[in-house]
């Protein structure tokens, strides 16, 4: 390849990425730079049900219990555990124990089976009469903990106050709850800590943003954490409201949608979620995750249909098809470099020429745009979460969320393969460690 051809692909290429990054700035980063806080509601004007699967990671949920029993005592917790016996530690109303506290069997179905086992027993539980609009249900991880404020602040007038919003999806912190290694920590001690700073970058940063420019234009995403009854209600079948192996469900904020719900998003209040700090079992989840996602392609007729406004179908025809181009960018971001390479070696003088002839700033302008939508975050997340970090440390934790991003995005490949394959493995995971729940009353 010529290096004039080498330059005008790159160049086409610089301009792409650039005018991406300006509508990304327009779109996603100024209403989350400019967003304030909202007005709380009253949370004793609800009720909560917690719904909890017992899948990977949870030797912390006895913990959780406990926490969410002190912090909320008058909402209800249901823990979807399987069939072994020692769930029977967990002593609900049926053992003499906690009222507010249900045990259900059938974790071992996977994540959104396991969701919808929990509605099912919750909907016996309520009875036929019960007041479903003021019902509002909260699927968690075993190891996520709702901020104190949560229910207040998901009762708000906009949020659960408005009755024609059936989810709320609210911020979620990682967090580091490891306890620290006795003097001189190891380098992977660093790197797993490295690792959780990321995850939590990422966290309250883009995937934030980008719900909130979900929320703006009324466009349906991810479903929310929390969910009031009545919308689950309207979407559910003979199983469930929940499809699929994970509560992540697109289709179920699709099909709330469909049905005239709004799924509304706050950074007012968060969940906290524990970090993964081993490289090779958060690749393996977002793995699994990115296989879902891919999924989801399936909806673009039921969004195309949803009478949406022009730019929330865009918005969501964009959600829907970015993990299938995720595996794209991956292959076209390097070929330039690839072909300069190339040339390098066939020419290495006349290639040495032609970039201090003005060909490098091309090349260095198509690399910044590659990189400055991820690192710019760094210095965002220290201007809104972390103001005492310095500019020169935030601008390093944004420079290693840009290789993280990049590093996951291989991820889209196997998840691709597995999901055309119809492999349904799932590496990483463990048993729940149930006997460390002691809740005895």
């Amino acid at each position: 390849m010529s290096p004039a051809l080498l330059l005008g692909l790159t160049q086409a290429l610089t301009l792409a990425a650039g005018v991406a990054f300006l509508c990304h700035a327009g779109l996603i980063l100024l209403p989350h730079l400019r967003h304030g806080r909202s007005a709380t509601g009253d949370a004793d004007a609800l009720e909560w049900h917690f719904l909890i699967p017992c899948r990977d990671r949870e030797p912390a949920l006895g913990d959780t219990i406990g926490y969410l029993r002190t912090t909320f005592p008058t909402a209800h917790v249901w823990v979807i555990a399987d069939s072994a016996d020692d769930v029977t530690r967990l002593r609900g109303p049926r053992h003499g124990g906690d009222r507010h506290l249900h045990l259900v069997r059938g974790a071992h179905t996977g994540g959104g089976a396991a969701l919808n086992t929990a509605y099912r027993e919750l909907k016996s539980w309520m009875g036929a009469h019960a007041d479903t609009d003021r019902t509002v249900v909260v699927a968690l991880d075993a190891d996520s903990r709702p901020a104190a404020d949560a229910l207040d602040v998901c009762a708000a007038h906009h949020l659960f106050g408005d009755p024609s919003v059936g989810a709320v999806r609210v911020d979620v912190r990682v967090v580091d709850r490891r306890t620290p290694p006795a003097g001189d920590s190891t380098l992977r001690d660093r790197f797993g800590s490295a690792l959780a700073r990321v995850q939590d970058l990422e966290s309250r940063g883009p995937v934030a943003a980008h719900l909130r420019s979900l929320d703006r234009t009324g466009t349906p995403g991810l479903p929310g954490q929390f969910t009031r009854m009545t919308a689950l209600d309207s979407t559910a079948d003979g199983s469930g409201p929940w499809r699929g192996t994970a509560p992540e469900d697109f289709g179920l904020g699709a099909r709330l949608a469909a049905e005239g719900w709004q799924t509304a998003f706050t950074a007012d209040t968060h969940v906290e979620q524990e970090a993964l700090h081993d490289l090779r079992h958060l690749l393996a989840r977002r793995t699994r995750s990115n296989r879902e996602a891919l999924r989801h392609i399936g909806h673009l007729r039921r969004i195309r249909n949803s009478g949406l406004s022009p730019l929330a179908t865009a918005k969501a025809v964009h959600h829907l098809t970015r993990p299938w181009t995720r595996p794209l960018a991956c292959l076209v971001h390097p070929i330039p470099y690839l072909l300069l390479l190339g040339h390098a070696l066939g020419d290495p003088a006349g290639t040495w020429t032609w970039l201090t002839g003005g060909a490098w700033a091309a090349f260095a302008v198509y690399g910044a745009s590659g990189l400055l939508p991820f690192a710019v975050w760094g210095p965002i997340h220290r201007h809104r979460r972390e103001p005492g970090t310095s500019f020169r440390r935030s601008l390093a934790h944004g420079l290693a969320y840009a290789v993280y991003a990049r590093a996951v995005d291989l991820t889209s490949w196997p998840a691709a393969i597995r999901l055309v394959r119809s492999r349904s493995g799932s590496p990483g995971i463990r048993r729940p460690n149930l006997a460390a729940v002691a809740l005895e009353h």
